[in-house]
């Protein structure tokens, strides 16, 4: 397994991966329709990929605040500057990667690149996606709120915001 810097010429794989885990784990909830486009969104400061036998099995990123509420109660909670936040983003791995610690060496490589720039990292992650809640509060994560995610034409579903371990300076 190595964990390296996302390029472009990892969309495709990195799209295929996230349909992959759409189907088995309905992630993300606003479904896949433009894989590429989402994984490429505004605002994205750095990303990783998983990589085994040459496929992409995973993705991260960290990426500016855009109205994450993670990113609101933390600025509250803290009074940090919006500019020395980030948030961790995007991070997906397919199953069959996941006894292979692919998601918690993705987190130590975007809590690294934060820690090096100085960010402090929140994120909003999905009630009902209990795997990734406990890999968050296994690395030391700490919950700071609650918030109901809106997608789609009206949709909702609860979700938990996160802030990480440390002061990363």
């Amino acid at each position: 397994m190595i964990i390296r810097p996302f390029t472009d010429d990892d969309l495709t794989g990195a799209a295929t991966a996230l349909v992959e885990i759409h189907d088995t784990d309905g992630y993300p909830v606003e479904g896949v329709d433009d894989p590429k486009a989402w994984i490429k969104s505004e605002g994205v400061l750095a990303a990783w990929i998983a990589e085994s036998s040459g496929r992409v099995v995973g993705h991260v990123a960290v990426t500016k605040p855009q109205g994450e509420a993670a990113a609101d109660l933390w600025a509250e909670q803290s009074d940090d500057d919006v500019d020395r936040i980030g948030v961790l983003a995007r991070l997906f791995v397919v199953q069959s990667a996941r006894k292979q610690a692919a998601g918690r060496r993705l987190m130590e490589a975007a809590m690294s690149h934060a820690r090096a720039r100085g960010l402090r990292l929140v994120l909003d992650v999905m009630e009902k996606d209990a795997a990734a809640i406990r890999l968050y509060e296994r690395l030391g994560w700490r919950k700071i709120g609650e918030t109901i995610h809106h997608f789609g034409s009206g949709e909702t579903i609860p979700a938990v915001c996160y802030v990480s371990p440390d002061r990363l300076t």
